[in-house]
């Protein structure tokens, strides 16, 4: 199987989504990163910490199903304490609040509301000039969700997403743009966290979490497959012409491409 599949029967893909749309897959987050890989090490380190004190070994099974399932572990006491509805799309945090969701702007960009408290919420409503209006729905009034959604939809799309930006830069109102890949690292809290590096060319997140006695270690590419062959098998005593052969016949693996030549050729 792949991610769709494990997050599938763990429960964790059927409540993502509009209310009346088809179940939306978060990329492969969930699964194969948050519950597999993500659990794994955790489990991992777990292990190893407990044999500090046991001396003893032991298996780590971590499944996808398994990790998924516990990610919504607060969707189950949500939903046992009566506070989600089954209803894809109409809770707090699944696209079902309008103060908890994705407006699009004048010039195709998007903002993200997360409005959830009530402080924060009140300064949403004077940073889009709704905070006077009188025929605006209550926050909690589900009732009436749609229409507020609608007339919050409204202000957002008659500026751009860089107005809205500075609008709510300096406003407690948890509103923020919603940003491409290719911008992020350009992004202001990501220049100020030294959030991405480059490395063999190419821009990506720095290692984390941070640590502050043992900071991590420069970090280097992986090696790519047949980079070190050659080299390998000098050591073990080979001739040049004897890996010549070697690498025709295919008996050892080449060096593979650089990466600029694959990007290239692709």
């Amino acid at each position: 199987g792949h991610d769709i599949n494990y997050i599938a029967v763990a429960g964790a893909l059927e409540p993502m989504g509009r209310a009346g749309e088809r179940p939306h897959a978060p990329l492969n987050l969930v699964g194969d990163f948050g519950g597999g890989g993500m659990l794994l090490a955790f489990g991992i380190l777990a292990a190893v910490h407990e044999r500090t004190r046991s001396g003893r070994g032991q298996v780590v099974d971590a499944a996808m199903v398994d990790g998924a399932a516990l990610l919504t572990a607060f969707v189950h006491g949500v939903r046992a304490d009566g506070h989600w509805r089954d209803e894809r799309g109409t809770n707090l945090l699944d696209g079902g609040a309008p103060f908890y969701d994705t407006y699009v702007t004048s010039d195709g960009g998007y903002m993200a509301v997360g409005a959830l408290e009530r402080r924060f919420y009140r300064q949403l409503l004077v940073g889009l000039a709704l905070d006077q209006d009188p025929q605006l729905p209550e926050q909690m009034d589900r009732s009436r969700w749609d229409e507020l959604r609608h007339r919050i939809a409204e202000v957002f799309c008659t500026e751009t997403r860089e107005h809205w930006t500075k609008i709510f830069s300096d406003v407690d109102a948890c509103v923020s743009p919603v940003l491409a890949p290719a911008e992020v690292a350009q992004a202001p809290t990501s220049l100020a966290r030294d959030a991405f590096i480059e490395l063999a060319g190419v821009q990506q997140p720095a290692p984390a979490p941070r640590f502050s006695r043992t900071p991590s270690s420069a970090v280097v590419p992986p090696r790519l497959q047949g980079e070190d062959t050659e080299d390998v098998l000098r050591d073990w005593g080979f001739t040049d012409t004897e890996i010549g052969i070697l690498l025709q016949d295919g008996a050892v693996s080449a060096p593979a491409p650089a990466i600029d030549e694959r990007v290239s050729a692709g």
